[in-house]
């Protein structure tokens, strides 16, 4: 048994998972997603999964709202949390490292404030293992899509560094950190493989302007 394989098994991966539905964030296995956690139910949750496995289930609404119960996307991903601070003024500041995606099966009544499903993992078993399919992406290609979409957007990225990082990292970033439209996001997060995710990155940044940007304009 290999130790990535034993990590695996040291670290098991719950039936049921805390959900966290949060339109246009995306978290891919292998990446990592910052949060800024203030709503009470989602303190709670913090607190529930930190007692435990460590493991929240990002999820995106379909219909982009988080308030109530918006209906979800059927596949997600799990993050465990690997960092966390808690601010002066009661909010968490964590990071969710990405284990596994999964498929959310039947979502359970609860006397949580947040919501909790049963899911399946065993459709994106292979997020586990290497994925070679990274060596087939049209990297010069990709950099100029790249290279289009973020003067198009008014973006700004360190172009040193992209030129350095190997290309599955360099596909996850741009697929977490481009604000893409949630629809596209979850596209890109049920691509089968690297080389699928890439030339669906491709497609959107191709196309030039799919979504708003909000926040800090910078992609890492």
């Amino acid at each position: 048994m290999s130790l990535q394989e034993r990590l695996i098994r040291g670290r098991a991966l719950p039936d049921v998972v805390p959900l966290f539905p949060l339109a246009g964030a995306l978290l891919l296995p292998g990446g990592q997603l910052p949060l800024n956690v203030f709503e009470p139910r989602y303190l709670r949750m913090v607190d529930d999964a930190l007692a435990s496995a460590r493991i929240i289930g990002m999820v995106q609404p379909r219909d982009g709202m988080t308030s109530g119960r918006p209906p979800l996307y059927a596949v997600g991903c799990a993050g465990r949390i690997t960092s966390f601070t808690e601010t002066d003024d009661g909010r968490y500041l964590i990071t969710l490292s990405g284990r596994r995606r999964f498929r959310i099966g039947d979502e359970l009544n609860v006397d949580t404030p947040y919501r909790q499903a049963a899911v399946d993992w065993n459709a994106y078993a292979a997020d586990d293992k290497s994925d070679p399919s990274a060596e087939f992406v049209d990297r010069e290609r990709l950099l100029r899509a790249m290279r289009f979409y973020l003067d198009t957007e008014g973006l700004k990225t360190d172009w040193e560094v992209v030129g350095e990082a190997p290309t599955d990292a360099l596909v996850a970033s741009l697929a977490m950190g481009c604000p893409f439209a949630p629809n596209e996001k979850q596209a890109l997060l049920e691509a089968s493989t690297t080389a699928a995710r890439a030339e669906c990155l491709i497609a959107l940044m191709e196309m030039s302007g799919a979504g708003d940007a909000d926040g800090d304009p910078t992609v890492q």
